[in-house]
């Protein structure tokens, strides 16, 4: 597969075919390192588009379904290993479009390979349980059954991983796609239509529509043939969605915003923390929805951590993510590296103190994306902006705290509830901040990232609604519990009341 696939499959993928939007209009999609360089050319799709998507995911519907599920674990068994064979080209790929580092997209890459299996591994194993019966001669037993078709909204800060961890579940599930992947990383998606086409999924199973939110989202999320909805993006996006879907009761899955702390205490090693603050605050750039983005660290010792942790900040490599030894790309797009601008105005406005960065990089090369310096601010409050609103940049904030109960405090007093993290070599502690830190992620000794896919991934709060993202909760989301009763005992029988008649 050449890194020029998404040139090459431009088009909508409905039906098992590549299709321009019914409206011919296209857009396109650039490097963010470098906007001189076309990464493609992709269908503005609207509405008709989604209606011919939708009914191609309806009509493919009971065939999928009626598949046995451990011949849909063999085919995407044959995707992880297409992903396998094809994972550095796709890495690049995905660096140029959206301008992770190549080693994080290489990460990237590999949980879609390791959602594959983990999904297949399930064909054999979609379990439901059986049960006595309170009565004679009858067996009882729960089962699990697809739903049907499912609308898949993704992100751009993980444009193979996301849309993997949902559509792998779903489909092993025996449910059928609509993916809408972001605007501004289309080709990643594509990529994966292409993979899953060679693994000779059924046509119409996985359908791919590219285009806006309110041109594309919005009229899938609704569609009355869409019988499950799973939203990765902000806040105000999902609570939109969520409303929305009321009306019809549609499954809803929500992953939203993150606002995530390290609580970093007197007995941690500072150095150990520093590496940790430094990875979850400037991987990815800072886009995402795990980044570190509040530092709340002991009085004791906030005068030596914010001294390291600036001094590492400060040398990080800035660039070009296909470059060996760049460990900070781009911002996604102008428009993300706006917004981080605003919000440094915002942290100096309030009173923090710029430690390092807080300036759009633009010499030399670097003029040509959209490149801004690892920013680091101290001396910052719980109440400030910046410590409370998601950023989505490389930006992070060190608040001083005197306690271990008012670090809690603190990291629990914004809405968001996603990962959390503690320093400290105080077993007592630790524990203690595993159990109260309001989080659906938590790590002891290391970041607020690093997920792994064989573990439930989401938040609580204004972060999520409850379901949750890969692993066997994953599935979850696009099963429904079927309970089955079968008596052999020839004779009516009648629950909760032949069992307890009464003794008169």
């Amino acid at each position: 597969m050449s890194t020029e696939v998404a040139l090459r499959l431009s088009g909508n993928f409905i039906g098992g075919e590549w299709l321009p939007a019914a409206s011919g209009r296209t857009f396109e999609d650039r490097n963010p390192t470098d906007h001189d360089d076309l990464v493609g050319i992709f269908p503005e799709s609207g509405r008709e588009d989604v209606e011919v998507a939708v009914a191609a995911a309806r009509g493919a519907y009971p065939g999928w379904r009626d598949t046995p599920a451990p011949r849909r674990a063999e085919i995407l068994y044959a995707a992880g290993a297409i992903l396998t064979r094809d994972k550095e080209e796709l890495a690049r790929l995905m660096t140029r479009e959206m301008g992770k580092v190549l080693a994080e997209a290489r990460g990237d890459v590999q949980e879609a390979i390791d959602m594959a299996f983990l999904a297949a591994g399930e064909g054999r194993r979609l379990f439901g349980f059986t049960t006595p019966s309170e009565l004679p001669n009858k067996f009882a037993m729960c089962v699990r059954q697809p739903i049907g078709v499912c609308a898949l909204v993704t992100p751009w800060n993980f444009p193979m991983a996301i849309p993997a961890w949902k559509s792998m579940a779903a489909l092993i599930a025996g449910n059928t796609i609509v993916i809408k992947p972001a605007t501004d990383t289309p080709a990643s998606v594509v990529a994966l239509g292409r993979v899953f086409e060679e693994a000779e999924l059924p046509a119409g199973v996985f359908n791919v529509v590219i285009g806006s939110g309110s041109e594309v989202g919005d009229p899938l999320v609704t569609h009355n043939d869409v019988k499950v909805v799973s939203f990765t993006g902000s806040t105000d996006v999902g609570r939109r969605i969520s409303s929305a879907c009321a009306p019809t009761f549609k499954r809803l899955h929500l992953e939203m915003g993150g606002k995530n702390a390290i609580l970093i205490l007197e007995d941690a090693d500072v150095d150990l923390a520093v590496e940790g603050a430094v990875w979850g605050a400037f991987g990815t750039t800072g886009q995402r929805c795990t980044a570190s983005s509040r530092l709340l660290v002991h009085e004791d010792i906030v005068g030596e951590f914010t001294e390291k942790l600036v001094a590492r900040a400060r040398t990080l490599q800035v660039g070009n993510g296909l470059e060996p030894g760049v460990q900070v790309g781009p911002l996604v797009s102008e428009r993300q590296r706006e917004t981080v601008a605003r919000y440094v105005e915002i942290g100096m406005r309030e009173g923090a103190t710029l430690l390092c960065g807080g300036e759009k990089l633009t010499e030399g090369e670097l003029s040509r994306g959209w490149f801004f310096a690892p920013t680091v601010f101290g001396d910052a409050t719980p109440e400030m902006r910046i410590s409370r609103e998601e950023i989505f940049g490389p930006v992070t904030t060190v608040i001083p705290i005197g306690s271990f109960e008012e670090g809690v405090k603190v990291a629990n007093s914004v809405e968001y509830g996603l990962s959390g993290s503690v320093y400290t070599r105080d077993v007592e502690r630790a524990f203690r901040a595993m159990r109260d830190f309001e989080t659906g992620i938590f790590y002891v000794n290391s970041s607020t990232i690093g997920a792994e896919v064989h573990l439930p991934f989401g938040g609580i709060k204004n972060t999520g609604n409850g379901h949750r993202e890969a692993g066997i909760a994953g599935i979850e989301v696009f099963t429904e519990w079927k309970s089955i009763y079968v008596d052999f005992s020839g004779r009516l029988q009648r629950a909760q009341i032949d069992t307890h008649e009464s003794a008169d």
